[in-house]
């Protein structure tokens, strides 16, 4: 299969995965409305095509908590990527390195925050979920403050999981799910071997102190329902840190008055994110609310969004409503699902091409240089006046 662009990299995925893992990365919850309003809106943003201005030298680079970047893109916390791909979170750790930019490992991955830490010289950044036993979010924190982790990144959209409709079907979840995945297993032998066979152990990696090194999925989407705090406040926040002292970001944010309120408590950052429509269906499109949030927020923290993003381009548009830095999630799991840690390393590279020539066609040749002027007024969500 050529694969050109995302969307490849999900149809090759789809050939290679085992259904209940496919609709897994490719679902989101209830009718999936936000999930597709993420791309259609994202898409929709009009750009000024400009001329004749000197785009010879275009400079991709930035910062971000600290971190040097060759662009403004991190590979987002996308829970269970260690059965897309052999031990998925390290050889996607890997091609994000080589990229030069962020990946941030999320609670439930496969692969464990030490192993990953151990597999470049830069330590991942690390998600934290809102989870009932505060003893063992401490032991979390501490974790990777050992391995000298890059930011926290605070997921706070998730009191209580989202209703996703495709898992019982899939067999991720409902009547005889074991045997129903076991099944689809056998018809996918390429991903059986690599990954279900040659890619063990498939515990997860940071909460196996509490689930045990011989858990399942069902041990996962159990434990998942019994320890998100419904509880949680903004005054918690505090909490946390107490037992961090790094680069704090807040990641769920779609509301202005939630985005003030992360400044306030002394956030460095937030993502303005719908989970990828994973949780509440019919919420606002990333790509909607970050204009007004990143006018509330002004310089007072980082803004940063995902959502949608499926290419350089998107990215560039991200960057003109406000963003300062993208998250991937769906885009980098597809690749890492087709090709494993070397279509990441792909995608990479046509993201980072595909800016720089949306950044020459809108005369821009940094990313500092990249802002509201370059939307188009006729077609782009914009804060009105």
């Amino acid at each position: 299969m050529i694969i050109a662009s995302a969307s490849d990299f999900r149809a090759a995925a789809r050939q290679r995965l085992p259904r209940f893992l496919f609709d897994y990365i490719d679902g989101a919850a209830y009718a999936e409305v936000t999930s597709r309003r993420n791309v259609d809106d994202l898409a929709a943003i009009s750009l000024r095509q400009r001329v004749l201005n000197d785009v010879s030298q275009i400079d991709t680079a930035t910062t971000l908590f600290g971190q040097a970047c060759r662009m403004p893109v991190a590979l987002g916390p996308v829970g269970l990527s260690g059965m897309y791909a052999r031990r998925g979170e390290v050889q996607a750790m890997r091609a994000a390195t080589d990229a030069g930019i962020p990946l941030c490992l999320s609670t439930v991955s496969v692969c464990s925050v030490e192993e990953v830490a151990a597999s470049t010289p830069v330590p991942p950044w690390f998600q934290l979920y809102v989870i009932r036993d505060r003893a063992f979010m401490r032991d979390l924190l501490a974790r990777a403050r050992a391995i000298g982790c890059g930011a926290l990144v605070f997921t706070v959209d998730m009191p209580v999981p989202g209703a996703r409709y495709r898992d019982p079907h899939s067999g991720m979840s409902g009547p005889n799910a074991a045997l129903r995945r076991f099944a689809q297993a056998l018809m996918h032998p390429s991903w059986a071997l690599d990954v279900g066979v040659l890619g063990r152990p498939h515990n997860l990696g940071n909460i196996a102190s509490i689930l045990g090194h011989s858990s399942g999925l069902e041990d996962f989407i159990g434990w998942l329902a019994r320890n998100f705090d419904p509880a949680v406040r903004w005054q918690d926040l505090g909490w946390i840190r107490e037992h961090w002292d790094g680069p704090l970001i807040i990641k769920g944010i779609l509301d202005p008055d939630d985005a003030a309120e992360a400044v306030a408590l002394g956030a460095d950052g937030i993502i303005v994110s719908n989970h990828g429509g994973r949780q509440l269906d019919g919420v606002v499109s990333s790509a909607r609310a970050l204009p007004d949030i990143a006018a509330r927020c002004g310089d007072s923290l980082t803004v940063m969004a995902d959502g949608g993003v499926r290419s350089g381009l998107d990215v560039v548009r991200m960057l003109a409503l406000g963003a300062r830095g993208v998250f991937l999630g769906r885009a980098w799991s597809y690749a890492l699902a087709a090709r494993g840690g070397a279509g990441v390393a792909q995608l990479l590279a046509i993201i980072e091409a595909e800016m720089r020539v949306a950044m020459a066609l809108t005369g821009c040749t940094s990313i500092d240089s990249i802002g509201p002027q370059i939307l188009d007024r006729r077609g782009a969500f914009q804060k009105q006046d």
